[in-house]
């Protein structure tokens, strides 16, 4: 498995940003990408942007995404800075605004049927709603005692932790075992492959 696609983040927060008429709350949007990569690596195996996921207070975090959304230039490359500004911008202390229309070559087919998804699901639920929706997610919630005491600001997620079934509501994230061991053999031969 590859790391960190900035490409795919820069246009799945820029995908997000046009179904909302061009700017978005940027806790929505990190809620909405964490969905859809969660969603895509139970559905295919990997996740869309190959982010490293933390618990934080609001839930999960992928964290390079969320410097991209933030343009925090003490974690990013010139090359991710100079793409993603390309795309988005900070329109507000909450708010970001896509600057022109996303490139969807960067994505496969199933990507953007995942981003669909997500946006179907979960577009009219606000960026508070989608805060406490995540916290009963099994990969947030192992870490809700030792967040709440502040033993520290944030946790790593284990990614395997995204193939736990949790229903939300949606019926997304509830799939049989065998269903769920296939796309966990996939996504461990791809780890194991980017290894060697």
């Amino acid at each position: 498995m590859q790391g960190f696609n900035y490409k795919k983040a820069t246009q799945a927060l820029n995908y997000f940003l046009q179904a909302n008429d061009g700017s978005l709350n940027k806790m929505k949007a990190i809620k909405f990408v964490w969905l859809a990569d969660r969603l895509h690596l139970r559905k295919y195996g990997r996740t869309i942007t190959s982010d490293v996921y933390f618990a934080l207070p609001f839930g999960p975090v992928p964290s390079t995404t969320r410097n991209i959304i933030e343009l925090n230039e003490d974690f990013l490359t010139n090359v991710e800075i100079e793409y993603s500004s390309e795309f988005i911008e900070n329109s507000g202390k909450y708010v970001f605004s896509s600057k022109k229309e996303p490139n969807l070559k960067v994505f496969s087919k199933t990507d953007i049927s995942v981003l669909d998804i997500i946006i179907e699901k979960y577009n009219n639920f606000t960026e508070f709603q989608l805060s406490d929706l995540s916290h009963n997610f099994p990969e947030w919630k192992k870490y809700e005692l030792p967040l709440k005491a502040k033993l520290e600001s944030r946790f790593e997620i284990d990614i395997d932790d995204f193939f736990i079934n949790f229903n939300d509501g949606s019926g997304l994230f509830v799939d049989n075992i065998e269903r769920m061991s296939i796309s966990r053999e996939i996504f461990n031969d791809n780890m194991k492959a980017s290894i060697y």
